[in-house]
């Protein structure tokens, strides 16, 4: 189900959102959507490459490995 969300923007940034969503033919709310999506998994996730390398990288997931059997065994504090 959709949401209502109010945004206040500075009128120069209301206008460059609003000339760019003309260009795409989209609704200003759809481009606002979708820059904000897009900036998502931009910065969330990683690519291909970067997936690939730490996938590589046998000493990361050795680390890791033994990071999640510390956890699992209830061993070490955050700190």
């Amino acid at each position: 189900m959709s949401k209502t969300v109010t945004l206040r923007l500075k009128e120069e940034i209301y206008i460059k959102f609003h000339k760019l969503a003309k260009l795409d033919n989209r609704p200003l709310s759809n481009f606002i959507e979708t820059a904000a999506l897009k900036y998502i998994d931009n910065s969330e996730y990683v690519d291909s490459f970067e997936m690939n390398e730490i996938e590589e990288n046998i000493e990361l997931n050795a680390s890791i490995k033994r990071g999640l059997e510390d956890v699992k065994a209830e061993k070490g504090r955050f700190v």
